[in-house]
């Protein structure tokens, strides 16, 4: 169901009905348990345009995002993008070349 209901924000949000922040205030506190922290919202955007940028041969998915004070991955106040990705399941909102 997760799954499914970040597709549908992603859509609402590529036609433009709904702003990436909204979709992903969404998918992070209702596709989550325990609900992700909004403060993750910039992260995630972050982490969604390395990844985008990465299809396009421009960026490392290793690149690194700074997280919200008080947030820490293995110790580091920053995290690659592809472990925030994979963390809050963000596929959905990076779009393939063929999508565009």
């Amino acid at each position: 169901m997760g799954s499914l209901q970040a597709q549908e924000f992603a859509s609402l949000t590529a036609a433009g009905d709904v702003s990436l922040e909204q979709s992903l205030a969404w998918h992070l506190r209702a596709n989550h348990y325990p609900p992700v922290p909004l403060s993750m919202i910039q992260p995630c955007i972050q982490a969604i345009e390395i990844g985008q940028r990465y299809q396009w041969g421009d960026a490392d998915l290793n690149d690194r995002v700074d997280l919200p004070d008080g947030v820490l991955w293995r110790g580091e106040e920053s995290a690659p993008a592809w472990a925030i990705i994979e963390a809050h399941h963000l596929d959905a909102f990076i779009q393939s070349e063929e999508e565009e």
